[in-house]
């Protein structure tokens, strides 16, 4: 395969998401009447949470993965666990080299390490399948097989955002805020000095000073020591809920529930097959689960509109944010990759490692958004860093999946 049919497979799915986020990202505009807006997108995006995805995640599930499928796929969660490792490293080195302010430096790891491991790859991998001259089989179990490692993806990769990115996020936050009350606790030095006189004089003509300022000042330190001091039994307890908080969510619960039904032969006989009791039940939710994959491409173009109305991030930081999750990690984790398959640690679909390798190349997690919202913490920061890398992995997506393709065909 030339290399100008490599690129026109491995970008028709690119494009097929830039043109469906484009007209969510104009169904966001006051040119639609704000027909996407910000409550609405709340909305289905929740329909979609508790509905759609499970309802794809289970139907795909539990007709594509066996008991065996599950065992061969152990390294995927070491794999994931690597892009975050390798990324937070990455963004750690970003924030000693650039020094940015405090509420940034978060975001910039986050960013880094945190990759998109849901709803980006559910869109773009099986689409590959479609594309004519594709190198990784027949384009329905091709199909079948893509979405299965892309929703595998997707709960492994939550568990993982919701401890490790939250956590970050939430020190993030407490630093933050405990900066501010100490630099609003802080009296300029001028008022002291002047009125340094006055307090002398009323002291020695016997009125009371008055010592607000000074106690405010004196317990400054503390408040911030006490906000940043939690009880490590504390944080610990606040990580299990938020893991259990996660295996309890939808799409966890239809994870599990497809990995069972595939998993034991006579629950999969009861709704796969063309003789199955239930096959209506399947049926209906794979009709359900169809609508998943237009309804988040279209609010992920809604949900970047919003870093087109701020602009309070240094380029320089972009730039070095876009290289270092756009390019960089994804060449480690290419050798990362590769060094598995050497030792035998994969299983021989070169599906399998090529979505491996993309985990690496995703964007940032819309997830870091609603954590900045949580906790109050560069939500604009990030909305404009969300569009930038978002922009650029069109480009870098494109080139990777072309130089993937090229390698495994």
């Amino acid at each position: 395969m030339g290399f100008l049919q490599l690129l026109e497979v491995a970008s028709a799915p690119v494009i097929q998401v830039l043109l469906i986020s484009a007209v969510g990202a104009f169904m966001a505009t006051d040119y639609c009447d704000n027909l996407l807006s910000a409550e609405f997108r709340k909305s289905l995006n929740k329909i979609v949470f508790f509905a759609f995805t499970p309802s794809l995640i289970f139907a795909s599930f539990s007709k594509n993965v066996s008991l065996e499928d599950m065992i061969s796929w152990w390294f995927m969660p070491v794999n994931i666990g690597c892009t975050f490792l390798i990324g937070g490293i990455l963004g750690w080195i970003l924030v000693k080299v650039l020094k940015p302010n405090l509420k940034v430096q978060g975001l910039i790891i986050a960013s880094c390490s945190t990759g998109n491991m849901g709803n980006l790859p559910v869109v773009i991998i099986p689409a590959i399948c479609d594309q004519k001259g594709g190198p990784f089989g027949a384009p329905d179990d091709c199909r079948n097989r893509a979405l299965s490692y892309s929703f595998c993806s997707l709960a492994l990769g939550g568990v993982f955002i919701w401890t490790y990115t939250y956590q970050l996020m939430q020190n993030t936050s407490l630093r933050y805020k405990a900066f501010e009350a100490a630099e609003i606790l802080k009296i300029p030095s001028k008022d002291i000095d002047a009125n340094a006189e006055a307090r002398l004089l009323k002291q020695n003509e016997g009125y009371a000073v008055d010592t607000e300022n000074q106690i405010l000042v004196d317990q400054g330190p503390s408040i911030a020591t006490k906000n940043m001091e939690k009880c490590f039994c504390h944080r610990m307890m606040e990580t299990l809920v938020q893991i259990l908080a996660e295996l309890m969510s939808p799409p966890t619960i239809a994870t599990f529930l497809g990995f069972l039904f595939g998993g034991v032969k006579w629950l999969r006989n009861l709704i796969i097959g063309h003789d199955a009791p239930l096959k209506v039940i399947q049926d209906s939710i794979q009709l359900l689960g169809d609508g998943t994959i237009p309804c988040i491409t279209v609010l992920l173009g809604g949900n970047l509109t919003q870093g087109m109305r701020s602009s309070s991030i240094q380029p320089l930081i972009l730039i070095c944010i876009i290289i270092a999750r756009l390019f960089l990690l994804p060449a480690i984790g290419f050798f990362v990759v590769k060094a598995a398959a050497n030792f035998g640690f994969l299983p021989l679909d070169p599906l399998f490692q090529y979505v491996l390798v993309m985990q690496y190349a995703m964007p940032p997690a819309m997830n870091i958004s609603t954590m900045a919202q949580l906790f109050d913490v560069g939500t604009e920061e990030f909305s404009v860093i969300l569009l930038w890398t978002y922009g650029a992995s069109t480009i870098a997506l494109t080139l990777w999946s072309t130089f993937l393709i090229w390698i495994f065909s």
